[in-house]
């Protein structure tokens, strides 16, 4: 009776095994991105994945392991949307506030579960094909998926983040065409890790290997062959095709990118901008309050001020910096202050269109003037707009800070400034690359991302650096990122970040940047690489089955 309740537990445990690795290889992945930053894990947390879909796709129960691995992954990499609650500031009660933000983070981590799956599908129906093959489509396939996704509202985690910004020089691949080039690089060179141990058994004794063996010991062959497995050269007799083209696509890889990180930074001195970025620190809960508003007014007016003392061309504001309609904010004390000392403005505050409203950049020249405006383009579900909301309306209300109606500005706008044309970025658009390649390819000539990130924890600021890194770069483009809490930051076109600031600080600092009018390849084809790889990867499968 033991043995068979033994016998009972050891198949649960069997059975339970693939989703247990599946969701620890997730997790490792998570790890990559703040707060842990273990990117190097990217390059291997791939393979439990992909050996266990392979190897198990004639069996039932194929899919659920990818599902589980999604969730790992996105569920620690995007852990820092639960520090959204409590939301009592908001008038939301405590167990409410819960719900929705289980809700929201539960929602985008079983997300990333289905476009696991959906992968998964692919890959267990190309079991019998060759390995390369394999490697292609699979690569192919998750690149497109992140492309699918990454067209909807719904979007953070890109495999290609994990890098940013330890490994620079990876990155830089980004410029060839976007994110997806990162993305390509991480999925083929897990493929080829995973494939080599999935073919194993073909791996053969190398030549020099053999030389090198104890005499005696170099007859057998094949890797399952128990002859000659000791001596002191044993671990190099055996060379693994698909491990050696990891090994040697992991380090090209590299080297093109390191190419691309060493070219110089040319710097003209008639296209230097000084600009000054002020961190105002005013909590989240408080900005609905008068005290709120009137703390905004003094951190913001007083920084700005001390920034122009410092001879700056211009000032950069975070997010809602005064959380004040248009018409308003040109009585407040800050835009009196820029009539009084003549240095640009750029100040994040609420745009108005008919009865609704917009999140908005506003350009104020030396006279105090409004002369251009930039309306936050990518709304945040839940957090800015109510998806659905014929039916979620009046379920779930939105987390803003404002009673009226909130609206997307057009996806197709340019923002002009008193030096230049400028590619501005407000807080949730620093996922998106199109939306920086756009203005970039329109004649964007440096980088404004303003953003208020004081409703989550740490780790988010951070990934939001590190996305702002990766769009800097990708563009080659100078950047000025000014948050309300942290972290705010100037990076250089190469990814490295020249200043950043602490967390839950008030903050004024200045740095030079300069306005630039190259354009990648990235910036003049788009994504090029995920089509080429479809097309490619659907071509050879085609061939490969006819010649069948």
């Amino acid at each position: 009776m033991q043995k068979k309740l033994n016998k009972k537990q050891g198949e649960r445990l069997t059975a339970l095994l693939p989703y247990l690795i599946a969701l620890s290889s997730g997790i490792l992945m998570g790890l990559t991105v703040a707060p842990v930053g273990a990117w190097f894990l990217a390059w291997i947390a791939i393979v439990p994945l992909w050996v266990l879909v392979i190897s198990s796709a004639k069996g039932k129960n194929q899919f659920p392991p990818a599902f589980f691995w999604g969730i790992g992954y996105h569920g620690v990499a995007l852990w820092w949307i639960t520090g959204i609650h409590p939301m009592t500031w908001l008038g939301v009660p405590w167990l409410p506030s819960l719900a929705i933000t289980l809700f929201c983070w539960g929602f985008i981590t079983v997300l990333g579960g289905i476009f696991l799956t959906i992968w998964a599908a692919v890959m267990v129906r190309l079991s019998g094909q060759k390995p390369w093959l394999r490697v292609l489509i699979g690569t192919s396939v998750w690149c497109g998926l992140e492309s699918l996704w990454s067209a909807g509202p719904l979007w953070w985690s890109s495999l290609a983040y994990t890098q940013s910004p330890h490994n620079l020089v990876i990155v830089h691949l980004g410029q060839l065409s976007g994110p997806n080039t990162v993305t390509a690089a991480i999925a083929a060179v897990n493929g080829f890790i995973a494939e080599a141990y999935i073919n194993r058994q073909d791996t053969k004794i190398s030549s020099v290997s053999r030389q090198l063996l104890p005499y005696g010991n170099a007859k057998s062959e094949q890797v399952g062959e128990p002859q000659g497995r000791t001596g002191f050269f044993a671990p190099l007799r055996f060379v693994n095709k698909y491990l050696a083209t990891a090994t040697g696509l992991l380090i090209s890889l590299h080297l093109i990118g390191f190419f691309l990180y060493s070219r110089p930074i040319v710097q003209p001195p008639e296209a230097a901008l000084k600009v000054g970025i002020v961190q105002g620190n005013i909590p989240n809960r408080l900005l609905r309050s008068s005290e709120g508003f009137r703390r905004a007014q003094e951190n913001y007016t007083s920084g700005y001020i001390t920034l122009a003392n410092q001879g700056v061309d211009a000032v950069l504001t975070p997010e809602g910096a005064l959380p004040i309609f248009q018409r308003n904010l040109l009585l407040t004390a800050l835009v009196a202050a820029v009539k009084e000392k003549g240095v640009v403005a750029w100040i994040g505050a609420f745009g108005e269109r008919g009865d609704s409203y917009t999140i908005s950049l506003f350009t104020f020249n030396t006279k105090g003037e409004i002369v251009s405006r930039y309306d936050k383009a990518k709304l945040v579900p839940l957090g800015e707009y109510i998806p659905f909301e014929g039916i979620l309306g009046k379920l779930v209300q939105r987390l803003s800070p404002l009673d009226a109606h909130q609206v997307a500005g057009s996806a197709n706008q340019i923002f002009d400034t008193p030096f230049g044309r400028a590619i501005a970025s407000i807080c949730y658009e620093s996922a998106f690359p199109e939306q920086f390649r756009r203005q970039a390819a329109a004649g964007g000539q440096f980088i404004l991302s303003s953003s208020n990130d004081a409703h989550y924890t740490a780790s988010m600021p951070f990934q939001h650096h590190a996305q702002d890194i990766m769009r800097a770069i990708e563009i080659d483009r100078w950047s000025a990122r000014a948050t309300n809490t942290g972290y705010s930051a100037f990076v250089d076109p190469h990814g490295k970040t020249l200043w950043m600031s602490g967390y839950n600080t008030y903050e004024t600092h200045a740095e030079t940047i300069y306005r630039r009018q190259t354009q990648t390849l990235y910036v003049r084809w788009g994504d090029w690489l995920t089509p080429l790889l479809l097309i490619s990867s659907g071509g050879a499968w085609l061939i490969i089955r006819g010649i069948k």
